[in-house]
């Protein structure tokens, strides 16, 4: 299956999760910077991801979905993951509540891919980092690789 990986980054931990996942499914991985809609002819699988800042995706990716064409995803199976903090070892009460209420970037991700025609085959996924800047939470890489693995 032709597939392809398109991150965002800002600290580069959503880029070593978006290159484990690329590698379990021998994609093409891109930056969205890179990923131009000629990238997505012939594409099977498109796994998109960003880090979840503010509970939400970072702007580079916002613009990027919102710009794709309406139905040009149509027929190509989507999956989408972010990076995130675990709330639950934070132990932050109002992070917790705001988690609750806003959720993080792979859900929006996975609404955007899906309103633009994709059909998602896997529930949006978030990999743990340790802090905003990292490093990534031990048994996340491979965590990433075994997630990939059910998407093939």
């Amino acid at each position: 299956m032709k597939s392809l990986v398109i991150y965002t980054t800002m600290y580069g931990n959503t880029e070593k999760i978006a290159r484990a996942i690329g590698g379990a499914l021998s994609a093409e991985v891109l930056s969205v910077q890179e990923a131009t809609p000629e990238k997505l002819q012939g594409i099977e699988l498109l796994v998109v991801s960003s880090p979840t800042q503010a509970f939400n995706m970072l702007p580079a990716m916002k613009t990027w979905l919102k710009e794709l064409p309406d139905s040009c995803l149509k027929g190509m199976k989507v999956a989408a993951f972010d990076t995130r903090l675990d709330v639950k070892k934070v132990k932050n009460v109002i992070l917790t509540f705001m988690e609750s209420i806003f959720g993080y970037a792979a859900e929006k991700i996975g609404k955007a891919l899906v309103s633009k025609g994709g059909a998602q085959v896997i529930k949006p996924e978030g990999f743990f980092v340790d802090a905003s800047e990292g490093p990534i939470t031990t048994g996340e890489l491979e965590r990433a690789t075994e997630w990939a693995k059910k998407l093939a």
